[in-house]
């Protein structure tokens, strides 16, 4: 009976440990709600194509969670430990990627992350979709660059204690993310963000969100550390199945209580999200020239586009991590 029950153990831990392995960004309820909600906010010229191709936009929202489970390098480009460098507003961070490579060196700023740097190129490549007139380019790059500013819209993935491993607290990456919008959102969050704004200076913006979300950091860590004291013991964590998988996690009872005492934080942060990401590709359409999205060309993607959009959720699904993700 002992054996039986150690055995029980072992295979709960070992399903808890595959489940924190395989968490993704935003969670890909909340990756793919957000670029589907940033197409209802675009301006009417727009809307013919990114509304009538609403669903690829959402569906490959997760594409790039899925490449890190792939090519080792993709990790880096989702997040930022930016209390590496120092406190904030962190202005030894050059915010030029020629400069803080100059400073810091390649290596060391992909081992920290390079998010914002890698959301901006994006970007450009997504303006430069508009100026070819390449729909199938314009849709990928849309769906990539909103899931990369949706990163940099999280505080957790700007800080290096990304999910409490050195406070204790592990497990909070995917509570703030994951948890909280796949209960909450939709029954209570407020969607509306108003209009896509044009953006002056893309880069500035992108950075000022990572900016926003180093700064909440700490907020977010010594909330949950105190509700974790006071919360009855017995309450916080509940098992569920997920994928056919027990594994466990903050009970909804622990995810309702630490939504409240953030003040809305997620909610904000998510709509945030929804805001910017459409804005960038309104301003990647205007910077573009604002082409008329009724006359692309490449509107549908070729046998080798889809065959490698194949093998990437091939390889996702029998994917195994070895190398630091942040989750």
């Amino acid at each position: 009976m002992k054996l039986y029950l150690i055995s029980i153990f072992l295979g709960i831990e070992l399903l808890l440990s595959f489940s924190a392995k395989r968490s993704n960004a935003w969670g890909f309820f909340a990756h793919r709600r957000i670029n589907r909600l940033a197409v209802f906010t675009l301006p009417p010229a727009m809307m013919p194509l990114y509304k009538g191709n609403i669903e690829f936009v959402t569906e490959h929202a997760t594409d790039p969670d899925k490449l890190r489970y792939v090519l080792k390098e993709e990790g880096a480009h989702h997040y930022i430990d930016i209390d590496h460098y120092g406190i904030y507003p962190w202005d030894n961070l050059p915010r030029k990627w020629n400069e803080a490579v100059q400073k810091f060196s390649r290596d060391s700023l992909l081992t920290h992350g390079i998010v914002p740097w890698h959301a901006l190129q994006i970007y450009y490549r997504l303006e430069e979709a508009f100026k070819r007139n390449d729909q199938s380019a314009i849709l990928k790059w849309s769906a990539y660059l909103g899931h990369y500013v949706a990163d940099a819209c999280v505080p957790l993935h700007a800080t290096s204690n990304y999910d409490g491993q050195f406070t204790h607290q592990k497990g909070i990456h995917a509570l703030w993310e994951s948890n909280i919008p796949e209960l909450l959102a939709d029954s209570t969050f407020d969607y509306w963000t108003g209009k896509s704004e044009f953006i002056d200076h893309p880069g500035n913006y992108i950075w000022t969100l990572v900016l926003e979300s180093g700064k909440a950091a700490d907020t977010v860590l010594q909330i949950q550390k105190e509700l974790l004291r006071t919360f009855p013991p017995s309450q916080i964590y509940a098992f569920t199945n997920r994928n056919s998988q027990l594994i466990r996690s903050f009970s909804p009872q622990f995810v309702t209580a630490y939504n409240l005492r953030l003040n809305g934080m997620v909610e904000r942060r998510m709509l945030q999200s929804i805001h910017a990401i459409s804005s960038l590709w309104y301003t990647a359409w205007v910077n573009a020239g604002q082409p008329d999205l009724h006359q692309l060309s490449h509107k549908t993607f070729s046998e080798e586009e889809e065959t490698a959009f194949k093998t990437l959720d091939q390889q996702w699904h029998g994917a195994s991590i070895s190398d630091r993700l942040h989750e």
